[in-house]
This record gives structure tokens, sequence and C-alpha cells, in this order.
């Protein structure tokens, strides 16, 4: 898997491929259990199944990975004007999702949703000006080109979702990290063929790695979770990420877990919300917690068959992807 990673990246030195692996898993993990005492602690979740459970432990670690990519990205990515803008937007929604879990009361809905669609429309219009020959919509059989203002109103919401689905897919030690990673990999894997360039390739790699070294705490049982300032920051770089390699709709079978786990409990909130509609009343969400309170699974079954599912879903993209 390494050397198909290194292959897809275009890394022509596998020292410096090396090198970057190494220095970003450490930097995070060292970071991690550097500041692990100095993170808020998890306060439990009234409505989550086993929600109890978290109550005690250091939360808001995604903010120490997120700053472990950004430094990683720093020294071995070209510092592009584009990336930086980036970076900026992910510390942005790293620090929002940060700030919350420190709140003794959490944020109301409405405004962590405000703040997610500025960064997202921030993000969106950042991707449209630097890649102005990447506004396509490609269906497979059916190639879409989309005029640059409305591809950026398109992915902010895009964009947004992504957000919202990777907050509410982190919910079970180890669940969401491992999904980002499969995803990852995949863009990454068919973003070579789209010709996605080397140092993004890198970016995605410092990513990758970050996000392995929180794994090693957050295995069951954890000693960290990583709370809103991880999952809202990693969801907008899986979203750009996707974007860049020439077509965003390959975000929806590359994270359709994420996406289905997530997006389901946002849907059924809204229906009930704003149309006054009760609709999928015998379904708990998100829906890991529907499968491990209505189906019996165990937190291990779970990650398993949802990452297999993932696994195949995106192997099967890969091959159709030209």
């Amino acid at each position: 898997m390494i050397n198909l990673i290194c292959e897809a990246g275009g890394f022509a030195d596998k020292y410096i491929f090396a090198s970057m692996i190494v220095f970003a898993f450490l930097l995070s993990a060292f970071l991690l259990k550097a500041l692990k005492n100095h993170l808020p602690r998890d306060s439990g979740r009234d409505f989550a199944f086993d929600g109890k459970l978290s109550a005690g432990k250091p939360r808001g670690a995604g903010a120490v990975v997120i700053i472990a990519f950004i430094l990683s990205g720093l020294i071995f990515a070209k510092l592009k004007a584009e990336y930086l803008i980036y970076y900026v937007l992910i510390f942005a929604g790293m620090m929002s999702g940060y700030l919350d879990d420190r709140s003794s009361s959490p944020w109301g809905e409405y405004k962590k949703g405000a703040i997610d669609l500025l960064v997202a429309a921030a993000a969106s219009t950042a991707f449209v000006r630097f890649n102005p020959d990447k506004t396509t919509v490609d269906l497979f059989v059916y190639q879409l080109r989309v005029p640059p203002v409305a591809f950026a109103c398109a992915m902010a919401v895009f964009l947004w979702l992504m957000i919202n689905a990777a907050n509410c897919t982190d919910g079970i030690d180890g669940f969401f990290g491992s999904l980002a990673v499969n995803s990852l990999v995949f863009i990454m894997l068919i973003g070579a063929r789209a010709g996605l360039e080397s140092d993004y390739s890198k970016i995605i790699v410092v990513m990758l790695f970050s996000i392995l070294a929180y794994l090693w705490f957050n295995a069951e049982p954890s000693s960290l979770l990583m709370g809103d300032a991880g999952s809202r920051a990693i969801g907008l770089f899986i979203g750009l990420s996707a974007a860049k390699t020439g077509n965003i709709i390959l975000c929806i079978p590359l994270c359709f877990i994420i996406l289905f786990d997530g997006l389901i409990g946002i849907v059924k909130v809204s229906m009930i919300r704003f149309l006054k509609i009760k609709a999928l009343t015998n379904i708990r969400t998100p829906i890991h917690d529907h499968v491990r309170k209505n189906k019996g699974w165990s937190n291990t079954q779970v990650i398993f068959r949802f990452q297999l599912l993932q696994s195949l879903i995106s192997a099967v993209t890969l091959i159709l992807t030209k």
C-alpha cells in the first residue's frame, strides 16, 4: 500500500517520502501525548448510544492533529497561495469546533451551521479561483462543465454537508478516523490518474499519517477523543481533496459511509423541524447508533463491516473511473 501511495503521489525520492510520513506521524503522536492533559474533558453525550462511556476522556484532540498536519504540510509541500488559504480555512474550521469542545454549554446548531457555511463558502470560492479548469461534474457516462459561480455555490453546500456528516459520524472509537483514511487513500489513487499535483498529494499523505497517529490513541478503549475540532476540519479537507481530483462528485462514493451515516440524521431532523413530517421514526441516527442498539452490533463489528463496505464501493469506483 505504501508503494502504491508513493507512486500515486509521484514521489521520485522515496527517502524524502519516508521522512515525510515518519515526521507527520511522530509529530502528531508527540503533540497528542504532550498536550493530552491540557485538552477539555468530555461530559458524555445524553442522546448517543453508550454516550456516557466517553465522559471524562480528553476531548478536542483533533485540534492537535490539525496543528501537526499544517506544520508538516508547510515543511514538506510547496508554499502555494492556494494551499496556504486552505490551511487557514481548515484551521478556522478546527478552531470553531475546538471552542465548542471547550465551551461549558454546547454551541447552538444554527451558530455552528452558520460558521461551517462561511468556511465552506470561502473554501469553494478559493478552489474555483485557483482551479478554473476543475469546475466539472463527471457522472462516468456524461461530463458537465458548470459555470464557475454556480459551481462555487454548489460546492459550498456540498462542503457544508461533508463537514456536518463527518461530525455526526465521529461517535465510535476509531470509526471516523479509519473511514477518513480509507477515503483519502482512494482519493489520492484516483487523483494520480487525473493529474493531481504531487505537492497536494504530499498534503494528503501528511493528513493520512497525522490521523493514523491519532488512531493509536483512539483505538478502543480510547484515551483521546477527536471532538468537533477534528471531525469538522477533516471533513472539509476530504471534500477539498475530492474536488482537487477534478470531479467533486467522487466524494459521494469514496465517502459513502461517512455521508450515509451522518446525513440521514440531518435529513430526519430537518423534516421534523421544518416540514413537520415525522419520517424514519424506526431508525436511530446516526446509523452507527442504530445498528449498535437495534441490531446488536458491537463497536468492532460496526467499524469492520462499514470499512469493508466502504472499501468495496471505493474499489469499484477506482475501477470505473477513467
